[in-house]
């Protein structure tokens, strides 16, 4: 199996212009905290091309210079999002100690803090509230999920990742997303029994399919 071809591809996640230039980097990011925000304020069905320019101060032509329409714009945030998670969960990966599974906890206190922190996270996430194959027509977004933590897995422990990993991996992404969905449906800060119950399950289903070495 090659995991590679299965990886985030945000090249599909279209846009009019690539962000070649910083300048035009930096404007996309401008963009995208603005969905962000008001999705806080008023849900996903609050973007709009005209609240988008006027909350980042740009123009309407701006905004379709770079996304053709709220769909592809809400793509890029949830691309964005499922990125920034990523990244804190390779940190946390990395301080992680030796004992097997140790950086689970970190990879779902990740996941709890982006949802009380992070902008717009709580309502879109990584698209899977609008589509499950928000961000890549080919691929669920849990499965995207569990192929990157396979990548991780293989390359933390020297071995190449096989179809049972990432199999094993997707049961417990749709363990957790469901779970976690439920802990944040009525309390923003989250039920800290549904989220301790996904740290339980989740945890004794990797640890009892997935044994790991000690690194």
């Amino acid at each position: 199996m090659t995991t590679n071809t299965t990886a985030l591809a945000t090249d599909k996640v279209v846009m009019r212009t690539e962000p070649i230039q910083r300048r035009s980097s930096e404007r996309i990011e401008l963009l995208l905290d603005a969905a962000a925000a008001l999705i806080d304020d008023h849900g996903i069905d609050g973007v709009t091309t005209s609240a988008v320019a006027k909350r980042s101060s740009s123009s309407v032509g701006v905004v379709y210079r770079y996304f053709p329409n709220i769909q592809t714009l809400l793509r890029a945030l949830a691309a964005r999002n499922l990125e920034r998670y990523l990244a804190k969960v390779w940190v946390g990966i990395e301080n992680s100690g030796p004992e097997p599974w140790s950086s689970f906890d970190s990879t779902l206190d990740v996941f709890v803090e982006l949802v009380r922190t992070e902008p717009g996270f709580r309502a879109l996430r990584f698209g899977d509230v609008i589509d499950q194959r928000f961000i890549n027509p080919e691929l669920s977004n849990n499965s995207i999920l569990a192929r990157r933590f396979a990548e991780q897995t293989g390359a933390t422990y020297g071995f190449e990742p096989d179809d049972q990993l990432v199999f094993h991996y997707e049961v417990a992404v749709e363990m957790a997303s469901g779970l976690l969905t439920r802990a944040f449906q009525l309390d923003k800060n989250g039920d800290a029994r549904f989220i301790e119950a996904t740290r339980a399950l989740c945890g004794d289903y990797l640890r009892t399919h997935v044994p790991l070495p000690r690194s």
